[in-house]
């Protein structure tokens, strides 16, 4: 009996050798290529900051009236306004767009009663860049005294970022190395070659902070402070490197 276990269990890891060794032979070539290298993936960041040199604002003018009709008038004088002290600061037309026209009804609501219609409310809000920040305050003055009774918000910017960003790119590829060369040599490994990089990040221009529009006196000698601040512009990469012994 024992001699007859032997044989079976003798039979079974022929079988299973052999099996082994076809699937060895029809495994594919490259997959044993990848695993005899020894492979480091890392991410890192570089930052830099930057002052800006241009700025987005939003501003309008929101006009209630009985009629639509009367409220888009209203609206319309007080817009044109606007616009013309807009060009007088200096602000060009092609710097000077629309973002946003809109008629709507107002109601009253009271319990147990329909909606009572009171009027309608027009609002017109317009986009400027300014490239000159000095003159950024006296353009929200200049709108608020025109008529213009609505800031969304300012955001700032770079003209030509390639500047900032290469050198964000250097920072970042400064601590990507080192941080491969701190792993590679904690493993007591080398590292041997840069077998892939890739970007993300980059430029992104500041979102919009809110600003309080109110009338202003026209005599009053003081201007609407703006702090322009600094940017940080920002690069991630992710690189794979190989290692070596």
């Amino acid at each position: 009996m024992k001699s007859l276990f032997r044989a079976a269990a003798l039979s079974v890891l022929i079988v299973a050798g052999a099996s082994g060794a076809a699937l060895a032979q029809t495994a594919p070539t490259e997959a044993a290529t990848i695993f005899q290298a020894t492979t480091l993936s890392l991410s890192a960041y570089g930052e830099t900051h930057a002052a800006p040199d241009m700025a987005t604002i939003s501003l309008g003018v929101q006009v209630d009236a009985p009629t639509a009709a009367e409220a888009l008038r209203a609206n319309a004088v007080k817009m044109n306004q606007v616009i013309a002290a807009l060009k007088r600061g200096g602000i060009a037309d092609k710097d000077i767009q629309t973002s946003g026209l809109n008629v709507s009804p107002q109601y009253v609501y009271q319990e147990n009663l329909p909606p009572r219609l009171t009027g309608y409310q027009v609002t017109n809000q317009v986009t400027i860049v300014v490239h000159d920040l000095t003159r950024l305050g006296q353009a929200v003055d200049a709108s608020v005294n025109a008529g213009a009774n609505t800031v969304g918000g300012v955001s700032f910017g770079l003209e030509d970022s390639d500047k900032a960003e290469n050198d964000a790119r250097f920072e970042a590829v400064k601590a990507l190395q080192m941080k491969a060369n701190l792993y590679a040599s904690a493993m007591g490994y080398k590292v041997a070659r840069l077998v892939t990089l890739s970007e993300g990040g980059g430029y992104a221009p500041q979102p919009p902070m809110p600003m309080m529009a109110f009338a202003r006196d026209k005599a009053s000698a003081e201007s609407t402070p703006v702090q322009a601040g600094e940017l940080k512009v920002r690069i991630d990469i992710n690189a794979t490197f190989e290692l070596v012994r």
